[in-house]
This record gives structure tokens, C-alpha cells and sequence, in this order.
């Protein structure tokens, strides 16, 4: 296993931090290790006795589990620190009302007594003020020694985006050139939830800097940050693929290789210049607008040859996101992406902290 050493040190907030060949990097070193850990190989002296710090704000299944694991493969030890068992890291001004510490303080504390240090935070524990979790993750890699892991913010889950990619990478052939030209089609689905906006926002980013051509199918109501469809723009013209906003789910499906369909909340119109915040507010009324937005069968019938993939980041919202028949279909690769968490992050990890 080659491990780069200009990666080693490197915080990992976006993929778009990172170089196409440097993501690939991560991503083989990843392949490499899935099959080790499915040929039963010891690797525990890529990370051995190294320390993962995790701070979670937001609950957590996959992503918990998937570092644990990891970490544990790779010689290593991942301690789960939630706040309110600890002292909840703030930014400066808010560790008073929140009767708490600075993140500037945590993170150089932390930094001294491991080797990386993991964080996820959205939604609710950022007040739904969005970017605000995101500026907690750059708070903690401006005054942290060892590199930080965005475990999912408010605006990015590279994590999510890199298992993504290693999937549809092994459903190519195990290629990433074969990525190049393949339709993919990130879609706004309907749940009775208030979801963030990381998932689509990574899931638009990660095809677009392999040459995808991407397809984001969304009612007006539910489009994405202007500076995330920027990005898009910008990749898919450097990587050679394509881009473009369909408000139609069928016809968005229409010849797709990969569709991934899942809600998200609303941004509101205001604070352009600044901060743009969810409204959770008004979201029920506007997304019972917008119900026969599900993932059918017949719906999938329409992708390529009939035989596109279905993905999901989970959890999914069955009955409303998807119906049973697609998730647990012939077509379905929900579970190879959940399980390549592990392999993908293993990878990162390697690189980031080795």
C-alpha cells in the first residue's frame, strides 16, 4: 500500500480540498484495505496506537460504528466523546451562554493527546443557521495540531461522498475512468422530516470532479446553495462531464446509471450575502406540495436499459422517500454504500493520519 506523503497532515472538511488524483489516492489505498479486511488480512499496523477523538453533536449509526471499526482494523482506538457528557465545544462568544468551553481550547487539548480528531454537527445543534457547523469544523483545524474529519456539517459529508464514489467506482468496473460520461442524478425526494442540506450538496460535488454528467431533479422550492452549483459548474467543465437542473423527477431519471433520491430542507431567500438559514418553519407546508416526489418501480424503469442503481445515504424514509420494492430491489446498492463507510474512511484515514 502506497501512502503519498503530502496528504499526510491534511485536514479532510470537503472533498474539494483535495485533487481528483488525490481522492483516488485515498479511495484505491481504501479498495486495497476492503480487501484485506475481506481476506481476513491484519492491517493494524497502519494506525497502530493512534487515537481518534470524535465529538459528536448528532446522533449517529453508520458513521459511529464505520470509525470505531475502522479505527480498530487499523491498529487504532476511536473514543466517542457526545457533548453533554463532555463540555460542548463552542466558538468564541457563545461558550457563555452555552455554559461551556471554546472550541480553541478543546481543539488544542485534544490535539496534544491524540492524532486526528473527527467532528459531525448540523441541523438543530447549529440552531438550523446554516454554514454555522461548518465554521465549527474550520474553527477546529485553525487551532488543531492533528488533522480534523468532517464527520457530516451543515453544508458538506465528504465522508458520505467518498463511499458514494467507491461505489459507484466498483459498479464501473472497478474504474474511475469508466465514472467519466455516466449519468447521475441526485434527487430531491419527499419526507415528512427536516433533513440538511451535506448530503445532496456533497452528492452534486463528488460526480462532478470524476466527469460525471450530473443531473440535480429538485422542485424550485428545494435548490441547493448558489455557491455549491457554482462548484458543480466549474468541475464539470474542467473534468469533461455536464451539468443540469431538471424540476421533473421522471424525466430527470430518464437513461440515469445512478439515481439518488432523498430529501432535504429549504433555504430561505433572504441572506444572500451572509448566512442562509433553514426554515423549519414553513417546510411541512411546502413539501406536502411535492409528495409524489417517491422512488417507484415504474419510476426506475425509466433509467437506463431499466437497470439504473438505486442510492441512498440512510436512513431512508420508506413509504414516502421510496417504496420497499426499490430499497430492497435487484437494484438497489444502499448497503454496498454504507458498508464502503468503513473502507472509504479507513482509506482517508490512512493517508490523512499515517
Amino acid at each position: 500500500m502506497v501512502v503519498t506523503e503530502d496528504l499526510t497532515g491534511r485536514d479532510f472538511l470537503t472533498m474539494t480540498d483535495f485533487t481528483r488524483e488525490e481522492l483516488e489516492t485515498m479511495l484505491s489505498v481504501g479498495t486495497d484495505l476492503k480487501k484485506k479486511f475481506t481476506m481476513r488480512e491484519d492491517h493494524r499496523n497502519i494506525l497502530p496506537a493512534q487515537t481518534l477523538f470524535m465529538v459528536f453533536y448528532n446522533d449517529s449509526l453508520r458513521t459511529r460504528n464505520s470509525f470505531e471499526a475502522g479505527m480498530t482494523q487499523l491498529g487504532g482506538h476511536a473514543h466517542f466523546l457526545q457533548p453533554g457528557a463532555i463540555y460542548t465545544p463552542a466558538l468564541e462568544g457563545d461558550e457563555i451562554a452555552y455554559e461551556t468551553e471554546r472550541v480553541s481550547d478543546v481543539a488544542r487539548v485534544l490535539s496534544r493527546m491524540g492524532d486526528a480528531i473527527a467532528i459531525r454537527i448540523y441541523g438543530s445543534k447549529c440552531k438550523w443557521m446554516y454554514g454555522k457547523g461548518q465554521q465549527i469544523l474550520e474553527n477546529f483545524a485553525y487551532w488543531s495540531k492533528k488533522p480534523i474529519i468532517n464527520m457530516e456539517s451543515d453544508v458538506y459529508h465528504p465522508c458520505q461522498g467518498m463511499a458514494d464514489v467507491m461505489t459507484m467506482y466498483e459498479k464501473s468496473g472497478h474504474s474511475f475512468n469508466k465514472l467519466q460520461g455516466k449519468k447521475f442524478v441526485m434527487s430531491w425526494a419527499f419526507s415528512a422530516g427536516k433533513k440538511p442540506l451535506a448530503v445532496p450538496q456533497t452528492g452534486v460535488l463528488a460526480p462532478s470532479m470524476f466527469g460525471m454528467d450530473v443531473t440535480l431533479a429538485c422542485p424550485p422550492d428545494f435548490d441547493l446553495h448558489p455557491d455549491i452549483i457554482k462548484k458543480v459548474e466549474e468541475y464539470s467543465d474542467i473534468q469533461g462531464g455536464s451539468f443540469e437542473i431538471e424540476r421533473d423527477m421522471k424525466t430527470a431519471f430518464e437513461g440515469a446509471d445512478f439515481v439518488y433520491p432523498k430529501s432535504w430542507g429549504i433555504l430561505d431567500a433572504h441572506g444572500l450575502e451572509g448566512v442562509r438559514e433553514p426554515n423549519p418553519d414553513i417546510m411541512p407546508e411546502i413539501m406536502n406540495k411535492y409528495k409524489d416526489w417517491k422512488t417507484t418501480v415504474d419510476l426506475m424503469d425509466v433509467t437506463k436499459n431499466g437497470r439504473g442503481y438505486y442510492m441512498h445515504c440512510l436512513p431512508q424514509d420508506r413509504g414516502m422517500e421510496v417504496d420497499d420494492e426499490v430499497a430492497d430491489g435487484p437494484r438497489s446498492i444502499i448497503f454496498d454504500q454504507a458498508e464502503n463507510r468503513l473502507h472509504a474512511q479507513k482509506g482517508v484515514m490512512a493517508c490523512i493520519m499515517h
